[in-house]
């Protein structure tokens, strides 16, 4: 079986009761993330939340915190059908708007971003990423993963 490892770095961006998160396009349906994506080889995990975060929003951010880490693995159909062990690894960084403004991204692999109304998270198609990540901001937890 191959496998296949994903290093990436995300944002929690939340102000005024809202949260940033961007609409990534998942084969061509539609899910809430937090802004965020892969590392480029070479590239710090810090320096890629700034430039996706920047890509899918408009917005310049300060990094404020490492809130945590989530590692998940998941098998997958690779091309010509086998079977593929991928292992993503997400950085999960808080972080505060400090310029720019709302856009959507053009040509990325989400189209819109937008804040939403903390609340109203339950209500979203969102991937499980927004959840974990909540779940850090909410809890801080000492050692960068929720308990359980």
């Amino acid at each position: 079986m191959r496998e296949k490892l994903r290093v990436a770095a995300y944002a929690i961006c939340v102000r005024d009761g809202q949260i940033l998160l961007a609409r990534w396009l998942n084969d061509g349906r539609p899910e809430w993330t937090l802004p965020g994506g892969g590392m480029e080889h070479g590239e710090d995990p810090h320096d890629t939340v700034l430039r996706e975060v920047g890509e899918e929003t408009g917005y310049r951010v300060e990094v404020t915190g490492l809130l945590g880490v989530r590692s998940v693995r998941f098998p997958s159909r690779g091309r010509f059908g086998r079977t593929v062990d991928r292992h993503h690894v997400g950085l999960v960084y808080e972080a505060r708007v400090t310029g720019g403004e709302l856009r959507f991204e053009v040509g990325g692999s989400t189209d819109m971003a937008e804040w939403h109304d903390l609340d109203g998270v339950p209500e979203l198609n969102r991937v499980p990423l927004v959840d974990f990540g909540l779940r850090l901001w909410r809890e801080r937890p000492v050692a960068g993963r929720p308990a359980g």
